[in-house]
């Protein structure tokens, strides 16, 4: 599993409203990190537990000197997690990217299903994108900081 993680003051994501006009918000942090989740095939289980606590631990927050020495639960900010098969792309080569890669949709769902249920279960505020719409991510990085987790 790989998660794109930005520290961020605030982000949302919204999908298209029901209605077919306009967006409605289907998730919302403050301060924390937003988490790009993509699933790679062959990834399981024991994938999704490791990615969990390295979301969780993941010191990327300064402390009271200015280093980055705090996790997300040291600050106990927002999560938000959104689904984004296009990281499990195989980019290596061409000029356009290859999804031979990512794991099929119904085996990724149910991973991702399972990271937001386990993370809900370790920490208080955690929201989500939507599994397979076509969503907008606003956000306010803070830093710029931006990591690639694999698990």
């Amino acid at each position: 599993m790989i998660a794109l993680i930005q520290r961020v003051l605030e982000a949302h994501v919204d999908i298209a409203a029901d209605s077919g006009v306009g967006r409605q918000t289907v998730g919302r942090i403050g301060p924390g990190l937003l988490a790009l989740i993509g699933v790679e095939k062959g990834d399981g289980p024991r994938n999704m537990e490791r990615l969990a606590e390295r979301l969780l631990g993941y010191r990327v927050f300064p402390d009271d000197s200015g280093r980055m020495n705090l996790g997300l639960r040291d600050i106990a900010g927002g999560l938000l997690l959104v689904p984004q098969f296009t990281l499990a792309a195989d980019t290596r080569s061409g000029t356009r990217p290859s999804f031979s890669t990512a794991a099929p949709p119904e085996e990724a769902r149910a991973l991702f299903d399972a990271l937001v249920a386990r993370l809900r279960g370790l920490h208080p505020v955690v929201e989500t994108g939507r599994f397979g719409a076509e969503m907008f991510v606003g956000l306010i990085n803070h830093g710029p900081v931006t990591f690639q987790l694999d698990a």
